[in-house]
């Protein structure tokens, strides 16, 4: 099992960052680097509990599908997706918001495991784990970005 965890500090309210988080059509603006489209399930507006949502994106040069599941929801403190179908053997992504004197704290938590066996863990600790961590420091900066952008 692997686990990337970031905290990003936002100065906008819990509530606009916790929407910001779920909503797929500034997923899709967000990560046009890797041509994310959602083409299943809820494919524009806010996901909610027991919602899915298909994803299909250019990474490693292959487009590759991921459906999530919102598994658990408690606005605005938290929400969890969780893999339903995909390239990974297991994969589930906290999503957790704290109010702070100056806005909100945003916590992801990424645990997931590889297919492959051995060759899944090589390829994980050489590409794997660093594009994904690339892949969700870019998104959290453009949330960070847009928000307090807004709030100025």
């Amino acid at each position: 099992m692997t686990t990337i965890h970031l905290t990003t500090k936002i100065n906008a309210p819990i509530e606009k960052v916790f929407d910001l988080a779920r909503s797929i059509d500034f997923h899709v603006e967000s990560a046009s680097k890797t041509k994310e489209k959602a083409i299943s399930g809820r494919i524009s507006g806010l996901i909610e509990l027991n919602e899915t949502v298909t994803w299909k994106g250019k990474h490693f040069g292959f487009y590759l599908k991921h459906q999530s599941l919102i598994t658990a929801y408690n606005y605005p403190n938290h929400f969890t997706d969780q893999m339903v179908n995909g390239h990974f053997k297991s994969f589930r992504h906290q999503h957790i918001f704290n109010p702070t004197s100056s806005g909100t704290e945003m916590i992801d938590i990424i645990e997931y495991k590889v297919p492959l066996g051995f060759l899944g863990r090589i390829l994980n600790s050489i590409a794997i784990k660093n594009h994904l961590t690339k892949f969700l420091l870019s998104r959290n900066r453009s949330i960070k970005l847009h928000l307090e952008r807004k709030e100025i």
